[in-house]
């Protein structure tokens, strides 16, 4: 076994690279805000929404500055968190992500991904650019954990204990997601799991093996994703999750995946899947908290060239996302919706 530490602990990164008062204060609010919609304080819908995978910070950056004209322009009726997903879960081999490879040439320089993912997040920060993630890899996440305003239990890890418990220790709301078969069930034990006290084994933010006291977190959630069988967005679907929470006494917040499993696979049907979600919220279920999607500068998806200079920025490397003017005509359209319905019930 060949081991090397190449990187000091999360604490003396964040040091290095510490939060501004301002961004300090931004990465506060939107938390708040979060709950405020997991409570039932804030009508406006959730949409965690970006490219599929982090891979190019000046692409990632650009993305960031349209997505925040828009969210200051549909503020009163959508909440918006962008998607950073440095670290992506692998069924069988491929790229794992920019903390892993940031230069996806399998040189594996995790410090440089590290480093440069802090570096990316505090400037989302800094521009008041709410921040989702996937927690995956047990250490990685303690780098920037400060930084981040939401984040997901995904589909492979949704039934992984030390997954569960991290969840407990977050200071944010996180999402279970159900399982590549569809078992939402996986998914809500994982969320009564992680909202009780938990006490187990593991890192903190010194890099050292320790006995965590986790509090418990009272903002777990549900996501559907679909699966390898089909959606599972549809009503039947949704009031289904909804009877499950309400018979373990789990809050009945549902956020819809439009991708992955719901789109199954195809990038443009995640329009298809979001209008049919948006009707159901606007039709009184109110248990429809939010919904994600895959998006980034240009449509669909590439494949990692050996000669970096032929990848189209702005395009993703892992899942197809919707380009960015489809991404605008389709929020368009959801704000008119949604004004349309409160001048109905003026």
């Amino acid at each position: 076994m060949h081991m090397t530490n190449i990187f000091g602990s999360p604490t003396n990164l964040k040091l290095k690279n510490p939060m501004s008062p301002r961004a300090l204060h931004n990465v506060i609010a939107s938390r708040q805000n979060i709950k405020n919609i997991l409570d039932g304080k804030d009508a406006r819908i959730l949409l965690i929404i970006g490219p599929c995978s982090f891979h190019d910070p000046d692409s990632a950056l650009e993305y960031a500055y349209k997505l925040k004209k828009l969210s200051a322009k549909f503020a009163n009726k959508l909440y918006i968190i962008m998607r950073v997903y440095p670290e992506k879960p692998r069924t069988c081999v491929g790229w794992k992500g920019y903390v892993n490879d940031p230069n996806l040439d399998a040189s594996f320089s995790v410090d440089e991904g590290i480093n440069n993912t802090r570096k990316f997040m505090l400037a989302l920060a800094e521009i008041d650019m709410p921040i989702a993630t996937e927690i995956l890899n047990p250490a990685t996440y303690l780098y920037y954990e400060d930084l981040l305003s939401w984040a997901a239990i995904g589909a492979r890890t949704v039934e992984s204990q030390v997954h569960r418990e991290i969840a407990s220790n977050l200071a944010i709301p996180v999402a279970f997601k159900n399982n590549i078969l569809g078992d939402i069930d996986v998914a809500i034990n994982g969320m009564h799991f992680a909202s009780c006290k938990q006490t187990f084994v593991g890192i903190n933010n010194y890099g050292h093996i320790s006995k965590i006291n986790a509090l418990g977190n009272s903002y777990t959630h549900l996501i559907l994703r679909g699966s390898q069988l089909g959606p599972n967005y549809n009503k039947e679907h949704i009031d289904y999750a909804y009877k499950s929470l309400a018979m373990t006494n789990l809050p009945a917040n549902i956020i819809v995946d439009c991708s992955h499993g719901n789109s199954g696979k195809d990038y443009t049907k995640q329009v298809e899947v979001f209008n049919n979600v948006l009707s159901q919220r606007i039709n009184g279920n109110n248990s429809i908290v939010g919904l994600m999607l895959e998006s980034f500068l240009q449509a669909g998806k590439q494949q990692i060239t050996a000669d970096k200079n032929l990848l189209k920025y702005g395009c993703s490397i892992t899942d197809a996302c919707l380009g960015w003017e489809d991404t605008e005509l389709l929020l368009e359209n959801a704000c008119q919706q949604l004004a349309n319905l409160d001048t109905c019930i003026l």
